[in-house]
Order: C-alpha cells, then sequence, then structure tokens
C-alpha cells in the first residue's frame, strides 16, 4: 500500500513561525536568562556538540576557548598537519606512484589518466620473464622486449595474414601456427593490460 504525505500547509507554516509560545533556548551562561542563540562546541573531541549562548556570551567564550588546550607543541603540529590534507595520506614529492602505475586497470577512453610525455600504450616498458607464459608469448610472436600494445598489434596482423589457412593452401601446419599466434597474442593482450 501506498502512503502519500500530505502537502504543506502555508497557512499552517506561517502560523507555527509566527506562535508566541514556541520553545527559545535560554542561554547556557549561568545566570543569563537571554536567548541562546549562537551555538559554540563544548569541546575538542565533541566538536558537533554545543552550548548555546547569546551573543555576549558567546563572544566572550569564543575569546577564551582554545582548540589547542592541554596539547603539547608536538601534538599541536601534527594536528595542523593533517588537517592541512583533510586527514588524508600523503607522501613527499617524487616518492608515489606515477598516475599510470596508480590508475592501471581503470577503463580511460580520453586517456586523460596517463602521465604526461608517457605513452599510453606502453606501460614501462613491460618485460615478461622467459620461463612464465608470457617470456613463451613473445618468443612466439617473435617480439623483443620491452613490450608495447603498438608493437604487439602491429607484429599480430603480419603474422595473422602470413600464416592463415587461406593464404597457405589449407596447409595445417600454418593452421596450427596460426592457433599458438593466437593464444600468444591474447597472454600478451592480458599481460599488457
Amino acid at each position: 500500500m501506498v502512503h502519500l504525505m500530505p502537502k504543506a500547509n502555508p497557512q499552517e507554516l506561517e502560523s507555527d513561525r509566527l506562535d508566541p509560545h514556541v520553545h527559545v533556548r535560554v542561554c547556557d551562561h549561568p545566570d543569563c536568562a537571554a536567548a541562546g542563540e549562537f551555538r559554540a562546541p563544548q569541546a575538542r573531541n565533541r566538536l558537533s556538540d554545543y552550548y548555546w549562548f547569546c551573543l555576549d556570551h558567546v563572544r566572550e567564550y569564543n575569546k577564551s576557548w582554545n582548540y589547542y588546550a592541554g596539547m603539547s607543541d608536538h601534538e599541536v603540529e601534527e594536528d595542523i598537519r593533517r588537517s592541512t590534507t583533510w586527514e588524508r595520506p600523503t607522501w613527499r614529492l617524487g616518492t608515489a606512484r606515477t598516475r599510470s602505475q596508480a590508475f592501471r586497470g581503470i577503463h580511460d577512453p580520453f586517456d586523460v589518466l596517463h602521465d604526461e610525455g608517457e605513452k599510453v600504450d606502453d606501460p614501462g616498458g613491460r618485460r615478461p620473464s622467459q620461463d612464465t607464459a608470457e617470456g613463451r608469448a613473445v618468443a612466439i610472436m617473435g617480439l623483443e622486449p620491452p613490450l608495447t600494445l603498438e608493437r604487439l598489434k602491429r607484429r599480430y596482423k603480419e603474422l595473422v595474414k602470413r600464416h592463415h589457412p587461406d593464404a597457405n593452401g589449407g596447409d595445417k601446419t600454418a593452421e596450427e601456427r596460426l592457433k599458438s599466434i593466437n593464444e600468444a597474442y591474447t597472454t600478451l593482450r592480458r599481460f599488457l593490460n
């Protein structure tokens, strides 16, 4: 069953606002009966809990309140450094990963996440080990490291044209060679992405 909320009645809202019996906060300062319209934090570790003061007393409270009271100079400095970066982790300039390493695996059709001057197809000059599936695939393709996606695609097209069964009169060895080239190409594509 669907329950619809009733529309707000503008006259009712107006009457609520003008109602003289609406509860008004009283200033939290001792011996003050003025309206407490201005909030001030109660403590450094409870910034969402507030005292409510009148204008004169909130000014007085703010003059005397010290966020860093009770902290050593070292603790104050650490808090300021954390606050400078919105309490997010940071590292020294030049020691972080490159943008392309940080964003590897993210689909980037507009090439906005790669480093300036870096070729998108060249993920750091990849060099697979000879005793891995990728190393064997490089040997089948007849490529030399460093391996790039552009070089792989170019070499794949050359080998497909040369070893395609239609270009070799239906030769079974050419067909088997083409199968191994296709497997090697798939392996290396996964390696580069």
